[in-house]
């Protein structure tokens, strides 16, 4: 069950902004008026209605002329049963706030919500290392498929097996073997892809930390506007896909995002970091000059949401990632029939 409902949700995130934007359509498109405000602007709008956050991430720092820009809050309200993610939209020009509020409720939309619910259920942490076993027993039931199938990977792929429809018994067999045949090594990484990320989920000391309500908000000293000139004359090449916004001590103002003419799969490979209390920048990070690992892991959240391609491939990714949850519905019935027996 839960791992249909994986399947499910994470199919429908493919599109999350496309149709995020078609049903608010009206809300979050504005009228370009002069030039937009400065980012400082929106920050200290935020922290002021949001006095005790983690930080706040700009998610769409090239929006377009007629779209609202959207920012990310991470929150800690010392309840482990809560992941505290929330959302604020804004105008960019006379920095009205468009909508406002957390992923756990429906106001900021559901696809909002979706993307909590995928991550963990609605049931806070639990629920968050729930999905991360889940990943692990996913992985498993693929690689015990890849062994007991092992004698039918080539006939499936060489189209000399196929699906008896005699009954529901050989249609839920075959069916098993031939999709998780022909899925195998998309489910591979995006279950394990899922996992890494999640992974954070058996460490201890995070629980520990999500116990202890975040304090009031610390603000940059500089000018945020300011650093983000700085973060584009820096790296000039850079095409930003997120911008964090520190809010407490010990965390740094960070630009994240690809270069002009790199594949969008390196999205998380290149960022510039400056520490917001005296400007000084603390870090330039290029996906060229990143360990073999760690160029393999910044590709993972790409891997995982397929944003890395255009219109074709996130069908693809929607279509294919339903298939998983078809594969628990077969297992299932396979499973049932040998109870049964």
């Amino acid at each position: 069950m839960f791992l249909l409902l994986l399947g499910i949700s994470g199919s429908g995130l493919v599109f999350l902004k496309e149709i995020d934007q078609a049903v608010h359509a009206e809300l979050l498109t504005v009228k370009p008026a002069g030039k937009r405000l400065p980012l400082d602007s929106f920050y200290l709008k935020i922290t002021r209605s949001h006095p005790n956050i983690k930080g706040i991430a700009w998610l769409n720092p090239v929006a377009a002329p007629d779209r609202a820009y959207e920012f990310r809050l991470y929150q800690n309200d010392g309840k482990i049963s809560t992941y505290d993610l929330g959302m604020v939209s804004m105008n960019p020009y006379t920095g009205r706030v468009l909508r406002d509020g957390n992923l756990k409720d429906f106001n900021t939309g559901f696809m909002h919500w979706l993307i909590q619910f995928h991550w963990s259920f609605q049931l806070g942490l639990p629920g968050l290392l729930m999905a991360a076993i889940f990943g692990i027993t996913m992985l498993i039931s693929i690689l015990t498929g890849l062994i007991i199938y092992r004698k039918y990977i080539w006939k499936v792929l060489t189209f000399r097996v196929g699906i008896r429809w005699k009954n529901r018994n050989t249609i839920a067999s075959g069916l098993h073997r031939v999709v998780g045949v022909w899925t195998l090594a998309f489910n591979l990484i995006i279950f394990f892809t899922g996992f890494w990320m999640n992974m954070f989920a058996f460490d201890y000391q995070y629980w520990q930390k999500q116990t202890i309500p975040c304090p009031a908000n610390t603000l940059a000293k500089q000018s945020l506007e300011g650093l983000l000139n700085q973060a584009y004359q820096k790296l000039p090449a850079l095409i930003p896909q997120s911008v964090y916004l520190p809010a407490q001590p010990g965390s740094d103002f960070k630009v994240t995002g690809t270069l002009k003419d790199q594949s969008p799969l390196f999205q998380g490979g290149n960022s510039v970091s400056f520490d917001a209390v005296n400007g000084q920048l603390t870090a330039i990070k290029m996906f060229s000059e990143k360990s073999l690992w760690d160029k393999t892991e910044a590709t993972f959240f790409p891997l995982h949401t397929g944003n890395f391609g255009g219109v074709p491939v996130k069908i693809l990714y929607v279509l294919i990632g339903l298939l998983p949850g078809l594969l628990s519905i077969t297992g299932f019935m396979l499973w049932w029939r040998k109870i049964k027996l």
